[in-house]
């Protein structure tokens, strides 16, 4: 049985991204059946973008869905509910869709009735250059609760993962109907990793999440307008981002793994969300601000280690800060 398609395109103030974006989908292989793009009311250039849209001549029926509050979580939940598909994909407006996208996606729902949600490898294109290189190991985490994504450097085979980049990530409704991005998670704009806990909402379930380097899109990172930029992301975005992080290892994890994760993210952790080893690294380009992202992310932490087990002590947080 041929499955329907819709696509989610949640965009903001990147009325060229867009175009580029819907180009790409209009140049499928296999035409969507519906594209749905979320825009906020106020973003007057992505409207005049869209009134252009919608007057050419295209392939798939374009609707505009108004993303309400804002946000990335807001955008995608206005997604989900709106969308007709038997097959609901999703991507960014700074992303081109590689031609055979939509083809390979239902093509693999179709060939396995408990694939819930697979994903595929984002090509980046960064300061005039693809960022090319090979990894096998995508979307893992490890037994320290390192988190391996590497979506945009997989190759090799379709293979089980345990979560998806939200740039190139879709998802079978029966598998998402009774789910929604978590309104929890925090930030200005983007919610980071609202992708991450998602797609690993999908596993729990019981359903297989895939990732096939085949299912491709090209990713140019466009600017966030927002605290959480991608090269000067505020303290107080980073203690978001770190909450996020957190909550959703906490609930990911069992016990005792997310005990030693915890640990090693306090002890060691990485350049993102430093530890007191990444901290001590980093005072080399200037101890001040190396300091400040430390208490940050240890802010971030705490709150989300309290936010999931109200019964955590507070005496400890203030001490860390």
């Amino acid at each position: 049985m041929t499955m329907k398609v819709s696509v989610v395109v949640p965009t903001y103030r990147r009325p060229a991204d867009l175009k580029r974006c819907l180009a790409a989908l209009r140049a499928q292989t296999r035409t969507p059946d519906e594209v749905l793009v979320i825009a906020r009311p106020e973003d007057e250039a992505t409207a005049r973008r869209l009134a252009i849209e919608l007057k050419s001549a295209n392939r798939f029926v374009l609707r505009v869905i108004d993303s309400g509050a804002g946000g990335q979580v807001a955008a995608l939940n206005r997604g989900l509910d709106a969308a007709d598909g038997d097959i609901i994909a999703i991507t960014d407006d700074d992303a081109a869709p590689h031609p055979d996208w939509i083809e390979r996606i239902a093509n693999a729902f179709e060939a396995d009735q408990r694939l819930g949600a697979i994903g595929g490898r984002d090509w980046v294109h960064e300061k005039g250059r693809v960022l090319d290189g090979s990894r096998h190991e995508v979307g893992v985490i490890r037994r320290t609760g390192r988190v391996e994504g590497n979506h945009h450097l997989g190759v090799g085979a379709a293979r089980p993962v345990r979560m998806l980049k939200g740039v190139n990530m879709s998802y079978r409704r029966a598998a998402v109907s009774a789910l929604r991005f978590d309104t929890r998670l925090r930030g200005a704009g983007a919610q980071v990793h609202n992708d991450m806990a998602f797609s690993m909402s999908v596993r729990r379930e019981g359903w297989n999440v895939m990732y096939d380097p085949r299912v491709a899109v090209d990713h140019y990172p466009a600017e966030r307008f927002d605290d959480d930029r991608r090269d000067a992301r505020t303290l107080g975005a980073l203690t978001d981002a770190a909450y996020n992080f957190h909550l959703i290892l906490n609930e990911e994890l069992e016990s005792f793994d997310r005990e030693i994760a915890w640990l090693w993210y306090a002890l060691i952790g990485t350049r993102v969300y430093p530890g007191v080893f990444q901290a001590l690294v980093a005072m080399r380009g200037g101890a001040r601000l190396a300091w400040d992202r430390w208490r940050a992310v240890r802010k971030g932490a705490w709150q989300a280690r309290r936010a999931s087990n109200p019964s955590t002590p507070t005496i400890p947080a203030a001490r860390t800060l």
